[in-house]
């Protein structure tokens, strides 16, 4: 196999900014990604943006069976030598941001693993995609900016923590596994990545996750403001709430990222009775 740069001149491919196509190419590198997953051949995978297919082709030396999505077609020729040895690979040339969940489980069922080097440009909405909806994944393992990786794993009352910290942890458990320098990458990036696992979990009926949910999202609608204030404008009574923080233990101006994923589900049993 000849290398990628090589492959990619061959077909007169150039990198567009529009895709956030920052290839990785390190074999040691991406096996590693691949073991952070913990893939097996009894595992169906699916990858969003194949890119030069590198990750591809590591995933399907482990997998029994690996579905990646690519947004731009002119990397067909590229994808088609890459993964020439790869018969388990399936590359589907669309962008991932319309497809369905049934489609998706039609082609990797409902049992299956995320890996990516995802473009940053889609990160928190497909992060987001799985952990609000109906289709989820045993696990994702995906590559995203540092500043993404610890907000995701930031522990309450630090500056990383956020909406999506507390949100992703209503349903997963998350771990960074893995520190990659922008240098890793052709061509590289700005910024310095990581590879993070959420290893999704039902801690709650989903019903009530998505209650905890919505109070999530109201407790950080507007950042500097005060839980009472925050929860006030989406409509639960200042009283309510500041009765209930006290009960916890808080104070009437604790703010959002004080609260764990575990205190919001405590808040919420409390503001519903």
């Amino acid at each position: 196999m000849s290398p990628i740069a090589d492959i990619l001149r061959k077909y007169g491919f150039g990198f567009d900014k529009r895709f956030g196509q920052n290839f990785l190419t390190d074999v040691n590198l991406l096996r590693a990604i691949v073991s952070d997953a913990g893939i097996t051949d009894g595992d169906a995978v699916l990858e969003i943006g194949a890119g030069a297919g590198t990750l591809t082709r590591a995933l399907a030396e482990k997998a029994g069976k690996v579905v990646s999505f690519e947004i731009d077609g002119r990397l067909a020729p590229v994808l088609s030598e890459v993964l020439a040895d790869s018969p388990n690979a399936q590359v589907v040339f669309e962008d991932f941001r319309g497809v369905t969940d049934e489609k998706l489980k039609s082609l990797v069922g409902e049992d299956f693993k995320v890996v990516a080097n995802l473009p940053y440009y889609i990160t928190t909405p497909i992060i987001m995609r799985f952990a609000e909806g109906a289709l989820r994944p045993s696990s994702m393992t995906v590559m995203v900016q540092k500043e993404v990786a610890d907000r995701l794993a930031a522990q309450p009352g630090s500056p990383d923590y956020g909406a999506i910290t507390a949100s992703v942890a209503l349903c997963c458990d998350v771990k960074i596994s893995r520190f990659v320098p922008r240098s890793m990458f052709t061509p590289p990036p700005n910024v310095d990545s990581c590879t993070v696992r959420l290893d999704f979990t039902e801690r709650m009926p989903r019903e009530e996750e998505a209650q905890v949910r919505r109070l999530v999202k109201a407790a950080f609608s507007m950042r500097r403001k005060t839980l009472v204030n925050n929860l006030s404008r989406a409509g639960y009574p200042k009283e309510k709430t500041a009765a209930a923080l006290a009960e916890m233990g808080l104070r009437s101006d604790a703010r959002g990222e004080t609260l764990s994923y575990a205190d919001f589900t405590v808040l919420k049993n409390l503001l519903s009775v």
